[in-house]
C-alpha cells in the first residue's frame, strides 16, 4: 500500500498564534465556508483524510479565537461537498456518552458515504468533567477502562443492525428484519448499554477507527498513530505497534514550511523548511510506517505549500496515491469490510 497522506485542520493550526497569520479575520474562523475551503483544498491536493480536533472547550491560548466547532459537525457540514476526502474527528471516550458517538459517527459515514472515521481520545482537561457535571477521571487505569469500553460499545452498536435488516418491502408492509436487530446487554464498570442503536449499520460496517500508541490497545482500532521527538523515537514507536498487533501504523509529524513558525514542542517529530526537505524525510518514513498525518503550524501558510509542492511530488514518485473516487476510507486504506459480530457468531455456530 502507497504512503497515506492525513492532514490535521482544526482551528488556524498548532502553532498558537497562528491566528495571527490567517488569510482571514478571528471572525471567519468559525464559519462553514472557512472548513469547506481547507478541506477542499487538501482533497484537491490528494490527501487520503482530513482531521479535526476537539475538546468540549475551546482553547482560547493568546488571546486568539477562543470558540470552536464540534468536530463531528465540522465533518458532517463538508460531507456533502466532498467525494474522496476521509473525515476523521476527535471524539472523546472519557465522558461522552458511546451510544451518542455511535449515532453521530454512523450518521457521518451515511453523509459521506462511508468516507467516515473516529479517533478516539481521552479526555485529560478537569473542566470538561466539571461542564459535563461528572466525577473527573485521573487514575491511568480508568481512563483506559473508559476508552475500551466507549470502543468496544461503539463497534458493538454499529453492529447491532445487520446488513440485510432493512427490509423496505412497500407491498407487505415490512421494513424491518427484527431478528436481524441485536441487543448489547453491555455491562461496565461505570455504565450498561443495552442498544440496539437507532441508525443502521453504516455504509463502511466499521467506520475506521484510529488511536493513538500507548493509550490504546492496538486490537480495538484499525490506525495506531505513533508519535516521538525525533524521527528514530518515531520509527521505534511504529515498530512496537506493529510488534503489538497493530493493522495500520501512521506517524504524527508538525510541519512548518517556508516562513511559517514552528509550533512549540508537542512531543511529534517537528520539521520546519522547504518542501524537498518535506519529501525527503517522508520518503524516508515510508519504509517505516503505513501513513502519516501532518500538523501544520499555520494552515493558511503551510497548506498551500503542501498542496503545490508536498503531495504532488509524492504522487509523481508513486511514493502516495490519490483515493479513488466512490471508495470507502475502509477501502481506500486496504482494509476489507468486516461482518456484524452477530452475524459471525451466527456462522460460527452454524459450523459447529
Amino acid at each position: 500500500m502507497s504512503l497515506v497522506l492525513g492532514i490535521e485542520l482544526d482551528g488556524e493550526g498548532a502553532h498558537p498564534e497562528a491566528w495571527r497569520r490567517a488569510a482571514h479575520t478571528p471572525d471567519r474562523l468559525l464559519t462553514g465556508r472557512t472548513v469547506a475551503d481547507r478541506v477542499a483544498a487538501a482533497e484537491n491536493a490528494g490527501f487520503t483524510f482530513a482531521s479535526f480536533d476537539d475538546s468540549l472547550l475551546p482553547p482560547g491560548a493568546g488571546g486568539g479565537p477562543v470558540g470552536r466547532i464540534d468536530a463531528v459537525n465540522r465533518a458532517a457540514f463538508v460531507a456533502a461537498t466532498t467525494s474522496t476526502i476521509g473525515l476523521v474527528p476527535v471524539v472523546g471516550t472519557t465522558y461522552a456518552e458511546p451510544f451518542h458517538t455511535s449515532s453521530q459517527l454512523s450518521t457521518l459515514d451515511y453523509a459521506s458515504r462511508g468516507r467516515g472515521g473516529w479517533i478516539a481520545a481521552r479526555d485529560t482537561d478537569p473542566r470538561v468533567a466539571s461542564a459535563l457535571g461528572r466525577a473527573e477521571v485521573t487514575a491511568p487505569a480508568d481512563l483506559a477502562q473508559e476508552e475500551r469500553d466507549a470502543i468496544t460499545v461503539v463497534r458493538d452498536l454499529w453492529d447491532s443492525w445487520e446488513d440485510d435488516a432493512v427490509i423496505r418491502d412497500y407491498a407487505t408492509g415490512r421494513f424491518l428484519d427484527r431478528d436481524r436487530v441485536h441487543y448489547l446487554d453491555f455491562q461496565g464498570e461505570t455504565y450498561s448499554v443495552k442498544g440496539p442503536a437507532i441508525v443502521p449499520r453504516p455504509p463502511q460496517g466499521q467506520l475506521v477507527v484510529f488511536g493513538r500508541a500507548g493509550d490504546t490497545d492496538p486490537s480495538l482500532v484499525d490506525v495506531v498513530l505513533v508519535s516521538g521527538p525525533t524521527v528514530e523515537d518515531t520509527v521505534e514507536a511504529a515498530v512496537r505497534a506493529k510488534a503489538g498487533g497493530a493493522v495500520l501504523v501512521f506517524a504524527e509529524l508538525d510541519v512548518a514550511l517556508g516562513a511559517s513558525p514552528p509550533a512549540p514542542p508537542s512531543g511529534r517529530v517537528s520539521f520546519a523548511g522547504d518542501a524537498t526537505g518535506l519529501v525527503d524525510l517522508l520518503r524516508t518514513l515510508d519504509a517505516h510506517v503505513d501513513g502519516v498525518r501532518l500538523h501544520p503550524a499555520v494552515v493558511d501558510e503551510d497548506l498551500p505549500v503542501l498542496a503545490r509542492f508536498v503531495v504532488p511530488a509524492l504522487l509523481r514518485a508513486g511514493i502516495a496515491h490519490r483515493p479513488v473516487p466512490g471508495s470507502t476510507l475502509r477501502g481506500t486504506l486496504g482494509l476489507d469490510r468486516p461482518v456484524t459480530r452477530f452475524q459471525a457468531e451466527r456462522l460460527e455456530h452454524s459450523s459447529r
